[in-house]
């Protein structure tokens, strides 16, 4: 294992370190429990919003916290949900009186911990809503999940909800909101290598230097099946046909695309697929009026990506438009 770290067990609290003190004018960060929340918070009178899953993924979900996107997030160890003393901390740190939206991926030990501690802020007189996030359309039921895994689409859905937050929506419009993201939104995703967790040390999965992993997931979990290598415009098709099959989208729509590298793919293969994707969803009368492109939710070292759609209506957009500034994500500001 070549890593720069220092002590496997000291990863995710030295990264913390990192990023309290690299951006102090965007956020704060606690210790035992650990979370972030934005430098401002509470903000009176705003919807706050929460998210968190296990390290590993970054910029997801500390990345995002700040003006426009996240209120709070709650890192677990690496691949490894966090605990509900961290969510309920977090959520009471960023209540401003107008509820807390609680942003869940969908995997087992997240939606179990997010619900106990929404339970226990309800307890404490703070309005919760929670949404699931389950937009993988590889595989049912997979490791650590029942039904699908929630991916790509998280990124997306903090933006979108994060500036009707921002705006002052209520908690149920902010909820109604992100739910209609996650039905309006599918995605897929595809590894060239496996990766190494720190505390393990070694690769999570044998990959052939010859085979790649189809519908793999954000933990490496199995995908849908494993074949040979193929040029980048076959495996673009590869996942972007289950994509638009799924919801379906159809002649006409108007979406956002997301190409996603999973943390060991360059740009430049990044921009390929991009290309390909565009010129297969303008053959299918499937119009892209808003990109994203890069690593915004990764899985460590892992070469390979994946690729969101989200159906778009004027409302989606002006919210993706409006100015956000994170660590992770900015514009406008």
């Amino acid at each position: 294992m070549k890593k720069l770290i220092n002590n496997a067990e000291d990863v995710v609290k030295e990264e913390l370190k990192g990023i309290e003190l690299a951006h102090p004018d965007l956020v704060k960060v606690f210790y035992d429990p650990d979370f972030i929340v934005r430098a401002d918070s509470p903000v009176q009178g705003k919807v706050a919003l929460v998210s968190g899953g296990g390290s590993g993924h970054e910029p997801m979900h500390g990345g995002f916290v700040g003006k426009g996107m996240l209120d709070a997030a709650c890192p677990g160890a690496v691949f490894t949900s966090p605990t509900p003393d961290q969510m309920l901390e977090a959520t009471k740190a960023v209540d401003g009186g107008a509820g807390v939206l609680h942003i869940v991926k969908n995997y087992t030990g997240d939606v179990m911990n997010f619900e106990m501690a929404a339970d226990m802020a309800r307890d404490e007189g703070i309005e919760v809503e929670s949404v699931l996030v389950d937009d993988d359309v590889a595989v049912e039921d997979s490791t650590w999940t029942a039904g699908r895994r929630g991916v790509g689409l998280t990124v997306v859905m903090e933006k979108i909800v994060g500036a009707a937050a921002e705006e002052g929506r209520s908690l149920k419009e902010c909820a109604d909101l992100a739910r209609k993201v996650n039905n309006q939104g599918r995605s897929m995703g595809m590894a060239l290598t496996s990766c190494v967790v720190p505390h393990v040390g070694t690769p999570s999965f044998d990959l052939p230097e010859d085979e790649m992993e189809i519908g793999i997931g954000i933990h490496g979990e199995p995908g849908r099946h494993r074949e040979k290598l193929a040029p980048a415009d076959e495996i673009t098709e590869m996942l972007l046909d289950p994509i638009v099959g799924d919801l379906p989208f159809v002649e006409g729509d108007e979406v956002l695309l997301f190409v996603n590298s999973m943390g060991g793919t360059p740009l430049i293969e990044l921009y390929i697929v991009y290309r390909k994707a565009v010129e297969l969803l303008e053959a299918k009368g499937i119009k892209v009026v808003r990109n994203l492109i890069g690593p915004y939710i990764t899985s460590l070292e892992m070469a390979g990506a994946s690729i969101t759609l989200l159906k778009m209506d004027e409302d989606m957009k002006k919210l993706w438009d409006a100015p956000v500034k994170t660590a992770g994500m900015r514009w406008g500001i």
